[in-house]
C-alpha cells in the first residue's frame, strides 16, 4: 500500500516517526503491522528486555513498548498505535470500520486479546524458549545494538532469573497459561463458526490484526516483522505445541491473515 501522507506533512513525519520496539514481541508485531499497512514510514529502534524500559522512558512512555513518537506525543500502546494509523489510512482501507457498533464489536474484541491471549501466549512460549539460550538469543536479538547482544548474553543468568520474576513464572504456570490460549482459540473459531470472513464484518479489521499479531506466540507464523524459529528449529516440546495451535481452526485463521495480509507488506 502507498503512504498516505504527501507533501510537506509527509516529510516531516518520515524524519521524526520512531517506533521502540522488542522485536520479536507480538504487541510490537501488531503496531508494526498497522503502521506498514497504512504505508506510513517508520524508523524502527530494536532492544533487549531491560534496555526497552530505559529507551521507552526516555522516548516518554512508561516501561513497555512499543512506543510510537510522533510529530505530537508518544503512543505507548499497541491499541493507540492502531488508532493512530488508522487516522492516517484512505476510509476504505481502515481497520476499524464505520458501520454502526462495529467499531465498538472491534475494540471489544481488541481489548480482550490484549489482556487475555496476548500476555498468556507470551509467558508460555518464554517458559519453553528460556531453556534454550542459544535458540532464544539468535532470533530475540535480530537488529538490535551490538552492546545490547553482548550484554544479554554475558548476563544471561542474570537476565534469565529477571525474566522469570517480571512474567510471574512459577512451577506448572503453563498449564493455567496453555489452557487460557486454548480458550482463546476456541472463542474465536466460535465466532467463525458461521461462515463469517472475517471478526467483525466483511473485510480485515482491527481485531483480526490484534488476534493474528497476539497468536502469532503459539503458531510463530514463518510471515513476520522479524524472523521466528520454526517448528523443525525448536525443541520437540515446543515444536509440537506450535503445531497444535497451528492445526486449530483459530490458529489455521491466523496463519492465513498472515499469509494473506501481512506478507503484503513484508515481502
Amino acid at each position: 500500500m502507498r503512504p498516505v501522507y504527501g507533501g510537506r506533512l509527509w516529510r516531516i513525519l518520515v524524519s521524526v516517526l520512531r517506533l521502540i520496539t522488542i522485536p520479536i514481541s507480538h504487541f510490537c508485531e501488531k503496531a508494526r503491522w498497522a503502521l506498514d499497512r497504512a504505508g506510513i514510514a517508520y524508523r524502527e529502534e530494536r532492544h533487549v528486555q531491560g534496555i526497552h524500559q530505559v529507551v521507552a522512558r526516555r522516548a516518554g512512555g512508561g516501561s513497555t513498548v512499543p512506543v510510537l513518537i510522533t510529530p505530537d506525543a508518544a503512543l505507548t500502546e499497541s491499541e493507540q498505535i492502531i488508532a493512530w494509523a488508522d487516522e492516517h489510512t484512505p476510509a476504505e482501507h481502515r481497520l476499524y470500520l464505520s458501520e454502526l457498533g462495529a467499531r465498538e464489536e472491534a475494540e471489544r474484541l481488541c481489548r480482550r486479546f490484549d489482556s487475555e491471549l496476548g500476555p498468556r501466549a507470551r509467558r508460555l512460549i518464554y517458559v519453553h524458549m528460556l531453556r534454550e539460550r542459544e535458540l532464544l538469543l539468535r532470533f530475540n536479538n535480530v537488529g538490535v545494538p551490538r552492546w545490547e547482544d553482548r550484554l544479554l548474553r554475558l548476563g544471561w543468568p542474570v537476565v534469565a532469573r529477571y525474566a522469570k520474576w517480571d512474567l510471574g513464572i512459577q512451577k506448572g504456570i503453563e498449564v493455567e497459561d496453555e489452557d487460557v490460549v486454548w480458550r482463546e482459540l476456541d472463542f474465536v473459531a466460535d465466532l467463525l463458526a458461521d461462515d463469517r470472513p472475517y471478526l467483525c464484518g466483511d473485510r480485515f479489521g482491527a481485531a483480526d490484526l490484534t488476534f493474528a499479531a497476539l497468536a502469532a506466540a503459539a503458531i510463530v507464523p514463518p510471515i513476520y516483522g522479524t524472523p521466528l524459529p520454526q517448528p523443525d528449529e525448536l525443541p520437540a516440546r515446543t515444536a509440537a505445541l506450535v503445531e497444535r495451535a497451528r492445526e486449530h481452526p483459530a490458529g489455521r485463521y491466523a496463519m492465513r491473515l498472515f499469509s494473506d495480509h501481512r506478507r503484503e507488506v513484508v515481502g
